[in-house]
């Protein structure tokens, strides 16, 4: 079975129930312009719209036919995430979003939804993530700034989050946000360039050194974006760890974590095997977005797998970690 672990699904059916339910979510303000949809969250920054290719069920599967690809692991679309919202209103947001993704598998088996939680509140984001295993989701993607725009994926008060996902076995795919937290990265397209690497290097670096990776390993947690960049640093993390060793420890850290493929390069993709081992990675394609990699299994052909690894990168190892039958 090959197996996409990481794309992005907005079901039109949720937009129709975003402008249907509006008054019930009195801090999200609807941008509609020629068609399109977008978002503002507590009077910030209005998102980007929705894109066509997000809500395109059709397209998506016969891409996927065309891409031999059978399952695909659906996360939402982080922009719309709002976990900036007030807590009261970003659970019930949440909780919208997770009702239709989960209509949208039932009516497409091929999806496996991941759910949306309420990073905003860690309480409220444990009681989401535990409603949403209840109704067959196998985890959650997550930002990697949980107020939105700013905030720690090692902040004391999503505790009750972390633990509820231990407690689950959920998987966790940690996921950039679209502000990477670095101004300088705004000219030349570096935003999807460099800025969603640094972003998730940065979050994911804080919860190895924190001890959540290793604290709360019974949780699937994947770096996405074949890691971030952490396989090529983990030297200098481990010479760090070696002068304050009451750190994380990186290297054991690395070895408990997940990966995609997401490197766009063959070569950079068999560093990554070498330095994790075939076992601990993913397919993976960020479909539909453009800086993606929308023909994924070309990159397992060209970084020289075995047999045994193509199996295990292709979907052996999504379909154990995803609960997929």
């Amino acid at each position: 079975m090959i197996i996409d672990c990481h794309a992005h699904l907005v079901p039109p059916s949720l937009l129709d129930a975003v402008r249907s339910e509006a008054k019930n979510f009195p801090s999200v303000r609807l941008i509609e312009e020629g068609g399109s949809l977008g978002f503002a969250f507590s009077g910030g920054k209005p998102t980007r719209p929705v894109a066509k290719l997000l809500t395109d069920i059709a397209g998506r599967i016969k891409w996927m036919d065309e891409q031999g690809i059978e399952r695909q692991v659906v996360g939402g679309w982080l922009d719309m995430f709002g976990n900036d919202l007030p807590a009261e209103e970003g659970m019930r947001w949440s909780r919208l979003a997770n009702e239709h993704l989960a209509a949208a598998a039932a009516a497409e088996p091929r999806f496996i939804p991941l759910a949306t939680v309420p990073l905003q509140d860690g309480a409220r984001a444990a009681e989401v993530l535990r409603a949403a295993h209840g109704k067959g989701f196998c985890g959650a993607m997550i930002g990697t700034q949980p107020k939105g725009v700013g905030g720690v994926l090692d902040d004391p008060a999503l505790d009750p989050f972390w633990r509820a996902a231990d407690e689950l076995g959920s998987a966790l795919f940690v996921h950039p946000v679209f502000e990477s937290g670095d101004d300088r990265v705004h000219d030349y397209g570096m935003a999807n360039a460099l800025g969603r690497i640094t972003d998730t290097l940065i979050a994911v670096t804080r919860i190895i050194y924190s001890g959540h990776i290793l604290r709360y390993r019974n949780a699937k947690i994947i770096g996405g974006i074949g890691g971030a960049a952490l396989p090529y640093v983990v030297g200098r993390l481990r010479r760090n760890f070696s002068l304050d060793p009451k750190l994380g420890d990186p290297d054991a850290s690395l070895r408990a974590l997940y990966y995609d493929t997401l490197v766009h390069d063959p070569k950079v993709l068999r560093f990554l095997i070498d330095q994790v081992g075939a076992d601990r990675i993913m397919l993976g394609s960020d479909m539909p977005f453009p800086i993606g990699d929308l023909a994924p299994k070309k990159i397992v052909e060209l970084a020289g797998c075995s047999a045994a690894e193509s199996a295990s990168i292709n979907g052996g190892l999504a379909q154990r970690l995803f609960g997929i039958r």
